[in-house]
């Protein structure tokens, strides 16, 4: 949704993830009472259902008070809710019985933090009580840092540092720590260190070493880094930055005003490392822990929103996008993640009323007519589309990084409203900009073979496209079908093959590897692959190429009537090589 810069982060995210599952969960088991409302509740976790989820388990808990294992799960359904008031005696009566649980300690930080009670957090730094190693380890500093002892603070950081896996968090926070209490002059020596992976240059910490360096009366360098960092184009949270630091306005620092604020940072940065891995729902936990703990880290608001989308809860997602405020530097970003999800939850007309209204009130931000360009695309709505990325490409300066796709997507919407010539322009624009990109290539040299056109030229697109994506089988079967097309009947065989191979429930590709058992001899087999291309056919999917009446009539009279019938050349003779 939003620009980010590299990391210079050094620790995998695979090993990070290992350190947050450290702490010990209960050993979970069904409810032997109340079974169906526990079944319920697994299904319904599993689905990402969590307001589900948080209600059949709690109703099993009412019946099962003891169950440990129904404890965890409802703890950790309201954590995913966000809900740490609804979470906090659940997760009480497990520390009293001694269970040892990571999310029920999550609940009870939260409260200590809520209460301002940072001595108390600092008397609970035991594994058995904390969350994991490297959040146990940044806790404590900012736990110092509430309790007024900025040095022991720094100590702490430091001494988490020493841990060179961990090295660019703690240096992190420690910018920000130093930043908290006016030592811009420590901040920005740390953000300015990346020989060996201290800073982490993320898109918030981007922004938080502008302030920085605004406060240190370098406006000029802030804005350079930003522009260097997210480039042109850049969305209006960091164009406003931008503009503001030129106009030699000084900047607040607003990242980290409080340790309260800072432990916040340190759930919303594993959230967004645990969201790029397979642990999407510790991600959603940690983001939420961060914007309960900052209602107003938008950052955090915006990241919950996109991973309830990605499980599939659009419903929540768009309640959550919808709570950023229309003054927010980012509710342009929030209201492109509000119709991503009201597309996804099936309401195209919304989407699109969404960016409309989005596109009036942000008429310089390419983004958001691309975005409707995409939508009209996907209702085929080809000419409203093409105006869309008409807009879009004149709000994209001619370096900027999404160009490219830009003119491939318009011409997409001109080939399908078959302005060949238009078309044909757009895609040898965006190889111009993008020359080996292989969905360009591919689209291009397939429309060519479908033209009869170039097949020579068709022909090596596609060899490029299937060397750079040997993977896809869309990509593979264009291969294949460009043999065929040249004549070429026993070289696409395999090719042919290896596509229905990546893509085996594929219609088009099936039909197509039956044209060529044809074109060899193997009519049998032929005909297996046209019956298991009829099989796939989805009559919703009105833009398929497969055509299930056409291949009805091979089965009936075989390909070469067919091709009579239709006016082009027999197999023996078809495209002899031009």
């Amino acid at each position: 949704m939003r620009q980010s810069i590299v990391s210079v982060l050094t620790l995998s995210r695979a090993a990070i993830a290992g350190l947050l599952m450290g702490a010990v969960a209960p050993q979970i088991a069904p409810a032997e009472t109340a079974a169906g409302a526990y079944l319920a509740g697994r299904v319904a976790l599993f689905n990402s259902d969590f307001d589900e989820a948080a209600a059949y388990y709690t109703r099993a808990l009412t019946r099962d008070a003891a169950n440990p294992g129904l404890m965890e799960h409802v703890v950790t359904a309201q954590l995913a809710l966000g809900r740490i008031d609804a979470a906090l005696p659940v997760a009480s009566r497990m520390q009293e019985l001694g269970l040892e649980s990571q999310m029920a300690n999550m609940v009870i930080i939260a409260d200590l933090i809520d209460q301002g009670k940072f001595e108390a957090l600092l008397d609970r730094a035991t594994p058995e009580q904390g969350v994991s190693p490297l959040v146990d380890g940044l806790m404590l500093g900012w736990a110092h840092m509430g309790a007024g002892s900025v040095s022991q603070a720094l100590e702490q950081f430091d001494a988490v540092a020493d841990d060179n896996g961990l090295r660019g968090f703690a240096m992190y926070h420690k910018a920000l720590a130093l930043a908290s209490v006016g030592d811009f002059e420590g901040a920005e020596a740390i953000f300015a260190d990346t020989s060996d992976g201290t800073a982490v240059l993320s898109r918030r910490g981007a922004l938080a070493y502008a302030e920085v360096l605004s406060q240190l009366e370098r406006d000029g360098d802030a804005a350079d880094m930003l522009r260097d960092a997210f480039g042109p184009g850049a969305d209006p949270a960091v164009s406003d930055l931008i503009m503001r630091l030129d106009a030699g306005e000084t900047l607040p620092f607003t990242h980290v005003r409080s340790a309260r604020d800072g432990m916040a940072e340190i759930f919303f940065s594993i959230a967004v490392l645990l969201s790029g891995e397979n642990a999407s729902d510790y991600g959603l936990i940690y983001a939420r822990m961060a914007h309960h703990l900052r209602p107003d880290h938008i950052d955090a608001l915006l990241l919950c929103a996109e991973l309830l989308d990605d499980a599939g809860q659009y419903d929540l997602s768009v309640e959550i996008y919808k709570q950023v405020p229309k003054d927010s530097p980012d509710f342009h970003a929030a209201e492109l993640g509000r119709a991503e999800a009201l597309r996804r939850a099936g309401k195209p007309d919304t989407a699109i009323e969404v960016l409309e209204r989005l596109a009036v009130d942000y008429p310089g931000q390419a983004s958001v007519q691309s975005a409707l360009g995409g939508l009209f695309r996907e209702q085929e709505d080809y000419a409203s589309a093409a105006g869309a990325y008409d807009r879009a490409l004149e709000l994209t300066p001619e370096n900027g990084r999404n160009r490219w796709f830009l003119l491939y997507a318009r011409g997409i919407a001109h080939e399908r409203l078959d302005h060949w010539d238009q078309a044909e322009a757009d895609f040898r624009a965006a190889l111009e900009l993008n020359p080996d990109q292989p969905q360009v290539l591919n689209y291009l040299g397939y429309s060519l073979v479908e033209k009869q056109e170039k097949l020579d030229e068709a022909l090596d697109m596609i060899k490029r496209a299937v060397a750079s994506r040997p993977d896809s089988g869309y990509i593979v079967d264009s291969l294949g079908w460009v043999l065929y097309r040249l004549g070429r009947y026993e070289e696409a065989v395999g090719h042919m093959e290896d596509a229905v191979s990546l893509m085996p429930v594929d219609a088009v590709v099936n039909d197509h590897l039956g044209d060529v058992y044809w074109a060899v001899g193997r009519r049998m087999e032929a005909e297996f692959q046209w019956r298991r291309a009829l099989s796939f056919v989805d009559p919703t999917d009105a833009d398929s190429e497969a055509d299930p009446e056409r291949i009805r009539r091979k089965l009936e009279v075989g390909l070469d009537r067919v091709l009579e019938e239709e006016g082009a050349p027999p197999i023996s003779v078809a495209n002899d090589g031009g």
